[in-house]
């Protein structure tokens, strides 16, 4: 299973391998640079006309330290560009539950029996083999970037991944009582602080936290505490509760470091894709 469920990260991998767009090295303003003429990562945070701090940009996930892949999932083939190499990813793309021993994940029976269900036709049966979004938080952990517009009442974020978008409300609503359930769910956020608090819920169950098959149900939560540290690193506190699969919330902690100067690509992926074929083939 541990070969299926790399494989099918790596095919994932693959197709969402990140080329960085359109506007290539296109100079933002207000860059901070460095005395050479490269933008200053380290530089103080900015902030938006309001004094809050200012979360917009080009950003992509970390990498993760070299060689912690293979150390927590064995061998891994290596791709030809960054994006397309299974070790650039995080490492809860593949297990949102890798920091747990294993037999100590929080998933109760149900859930438990689901993934193992999953993972019997993992790489054909998967949520994303069909063209369907991935879901949150799992969306983060992938090398595909993401791109964050601010305003006073409303943060919107584009994903390169599959061309999804949010819209985090930031107005003072409250999140809808019995929302029609949804992909990326109905998001509201709060200041405290420099910290930007984000509710998500009124999700649909049509996706999976990981790329290994645990599944969530419509009751699912998320909340993301979103920190910009300095001008190229933002870090992300993503808090998972699902009192239907979970016996208690599950909290990660990652880092996403800004893309200066560039821009997302626009991304689909089409009905009558083709690679499960493919994939079924290399499989059997």
């Amino acid at each position: 299973m541990r070969f299926q469920t790399l494989t099918l990260g790596i095919a994932l991998a693959g197709a969402l391998a990140s080329a960085n767009a359109q506007w290539l090295n296109y100079p933002a303003p207000g860059t901070p640079l460095k005395r050479d003429g490269k933008p200053d990562l380290t530089a103080k945070a900015p902030r938006a006309s309001n004094g809050r701090p200012d979360l917009s940009g080009v950003w992509q996930i970390e990498p993760p330290p070299p060689g912690e892949i293979e150390r927590l999932y064995g061998p891994v083939g290596a791709g030809e560009v960054f994006g397309d190499d299974i070790r650039d990813q995080n490492k809860y793309f593949f297990n949102l539950f890798i920091d747990f021993k294993a037999g100590e994940e929080p998933l109760r029976p149900e859930a438990a029996a689901q993934t193992l269900r999953n993972r019997q036709n993992i790489i054909t049966d998967s949520p994303v083999a069909h063209c369907l979004p991935y879901g949150l938080p799992n969306r983060y952990f992938n090398a595909r970037p993401f791109k964050v517009f601010q305003t006073p009442e409303a943060i919107v974020i584009y994903y390169e991944l599959d061309g999804a978008f949010r819209e985090i409300h930031t107005d003072g609503r409250k999140l809808p009582v019995d929302p029609f359930p949804a992909w990326m769910g109905y998001s509201t956020g709060k200041w405290e602080g420099d910290t930007l608090v984000v509710d998500t819920a009124g999700f649909n169950d049509k996706t999976w936290l990981d790329v290994r098959g645990h599944p969530h149900s419509e009751a699912l939560r998320v909340q993301e505490r979103f920190h910009r540290r300095d001008f190229g690193h933002l870090d992300i506190q993503a808090t998972v509760e699902d009192p239907n699969t979970l016996t208690t919330p599950v909290t990660v902690k990652f880092t996403v470091r800004l893309i200066p100067n560039s821009d997302v690509l626009e991304n689909f992926c089409a009905e009558g894709e083709r690679d499960q074929g493919y994939t079924r083939g290399a499989n059997k």
